[in-house]
């Protein structure tokens, strides 16, 4: 049983410090995309405005197209999303 445990401590060390390494590549590829000004991309999103009304039911209002900046990276920095996440996720509710 102890070995068990061990070896599946040690797998998440190991991705645990994977996860870390990309974030960090990820981290210096958007910095050096800063300085060629080519690190932030604009997406389209359609913004929802979701309005409780009586009785337990939802008014849904479309409240446009609306321009989101994001970063061109794998991970969200700097307070970006990932642009590819944001591309698959492009109806916001509000």
């Amino acid at each position: 049983m102890k070995l068990w445990v061990g070896r599946l401590l040690r797998l998440l060390v190991i991705l645990t410090g994977a996860a870390g390494a990309l974030w960090l590549v990820d981290w210096a590829a958007i910095s050096v995309r800063v300085s060629h000004g080519t690190a932030y991309r604009v997406v389209q999103v359609n913004q929802f405005l979701a309005t409780p009304l009586k009785g337990n039911k939802v008014e849904y209002d479309f409240m446009g197209m609306v321009p989101v900046s994001c970063s061109r990276s794998i991970f969200p920095q700097e307070g970006n999303s990932a642009c590819w996440w944001l591309e698959r996720h492009s109806t916001q509710w509000e």
